[in-house]
């Protein structure tokens, strides 16, 4: 699924699953944040990753199996290409991780830190603050955050 957000126009785009009632919505501005609602928590399958488009921002979601959802940058620092949405889940302990489709590299989900480089210098993703509130998937993005997710 993928979820396009910062239009003022709540769209959904791609699989068609899902309601994407919310998706477009922005729901506050704290500080420095801005929190988006970006779909529902039943529009994300556990154990699966998802692309959101907020505010020219791309964003991979990821529902573990007790329902947190987790958001890091779309961006794979190691490929540079927009496919972390598309990680294997899993965990290291009680570490929820994401590991990249392309080269294998590890991620914590929580921090966005590289837990395992495959033989490379490690590279941490950009992780966003996310919450479901009311059953309602909403990710923050802060005013410094660069376009595309990378940093």
């Amino acid at each position: 699924m993928s979820v396009e957000v910062g239009t003022g126009v709540g769209t959904e785009v791609g699989t068609g699953v899902g309601t994407g009632t919310v998706a477009g919505t922005v729901v506050a501005v704290d500080g420095t944040l801005t929190w988006h609602e970006v779909c529902v928590l039943g529009d994300l399958s556990p154990e699966r990753g998802a692309a959101a488009f907020l505010d020219g921002v791309q964003v991979a979601l990821f529902r573990t199996h007790d329902d947190h959802v987790y958001a890091v940058q779309q961006l794979d620092p190691y490929s540079a290409a927009n496919v972390m949405s598309r990680g294997i889940v899993g965990s290291r302990g009680d570490v929820p991780t994401v590991a990249s489709p392309m080269y294998k590299q590890v991620f914590d989900l929580r921090t966005g830190a590289c837990l395992d480089a495959v033989g490379q210098e490690p590279k941490p993703l950009r992780s966003y603050p996310a919450t479901v509130v009311d059953g309602v998937v909403r990710v923050a993005l802060s005013a410094s955050a660069p376009p595309g997710g990378a940093g």
